[in-house]
């Protein structure tokens, strides 16, 4: 199976403190609906990094060439452990932390609910909340993944790689279920701002089937799958540089007022937005106020 993946961009960066490199590339177009994007990525720092992972509308597949990320559960602060070949984050509606001894080198590859959900055979509720590693989800094609991807002479060759696992997989999967298929692609297609209500009678089915359903085959209710994607979107606008008020933002995401929107961040963050702008976004740190 031949297909490509060209690189969309490459940012290196190198100084005294040490040096980053990150490379995102472009699924094969057969796999668009079910998976964002492609990130390869190398750093080197001299000593260790911690950082605040936000949740996204996606589930996220890490597969370690390095020394392995250390996850750290921000309810309790205790290690969710480490995973030498890598690890799949499911949906989750708060940040987690990452742990690096200075070290780190690796690909990420972010799946939309439902390519998730085709590609790992199994229900999300099993994912929810959780990170497991890869060798528990993929058995030893986890392991063999790796190892290929290591030695692969290029970013374009590994990605050509990782789109050929995918095809495989995802073009062989059982069908989902359309009342998950069209939840799904009406909440991304309405920037979260569809009602619950609207959905379940658009699909002729009630709420309670609808909520249950998608509880069950993406590991969220639509409810919180819409608040994640409304928020993503405000993440991406502020690390676009777009400057407005928090009223404004809210009410262009689909919020009810400011106040639901800070509740998020509060949330999805662990802190109001001026200290997410101030800790993330420093250039955009004094715009706007909390």
């Amino acid at each position: 199976m031949t297909t490509q993946s060209p690189l969309t961009r490459v940012v290196r960066q190198a100084s005294e403190q040490g040096g980053w490199e990150l490379v995102d590339g472009t699924p094969d177009a057969r796999l668009r609906e079910h998976v964002h994007n492609y990130c390869g990525y190398r750093e080197s720092t001299p000593g260790p990094v911690r950082r605040r992972e936000l949740p996204a509308p996606q589930v996220v597949l890490i597969i370690d060439f390095g020394p392995p990320l250390r996850i750290v559960d921000p309810r309790t602060g205790r290690p969710l452990g480490r995973h030498p070949v890598g690890f799949v984050a499911g949906l989750d509606d708060t940040y987690s932390i990452t742990e690096t001894s200075g070290s780190m080198n690796g690909m990420q590859v972010n799946f939309t609910p439902v390519g998730a959900r085709l590609f790992f055979g199994m229900p999300l509720h099993h994912l929810a909340r959780q990170v497991i590693g890869l060798e528990s989800v993929l058995g030893a094609e986890g392991a063999l993944l790796t190892e290929r991807l290591v030695e692969a002479p290029s970013w374009e060759a590994r990605f050509a790689l990782v789109d050929q696992l995918l095809l495989s997989r995802i073009l062989a999967a059982r069908e989902v279920s359309p009342v998950i298929t069209w939840t799904w692609q009406r909440l991304r297609a309405s920037g979260g701002q569809v009602e619950i209500g609207e959905l379940a009678r658009e699909l002729g089915f009630s709420q309670k089937h609808v909520i249950a359903r998608c509880g069950q085959e993406l590991g969220l209710t639509p409810k919180l799958l819409a608040r994640l994607i409304r928020f993503d979107r405000v993440i991406q606008m502020l690390k676009s540089g777009v400057a407005e008020s928090w009223a404004r933002l809210a009410l262009e995401q689909g919020y009810f007022d400011q106040a639901h929107l800070i509740r998020d961040f509060r949330q999805f963050t662990g802190g109001p937005p001026g200290e997410f702008l101030r800790r993330q976004l420093p250039s955009l740190g004094g715009t706007r106020a909390d």
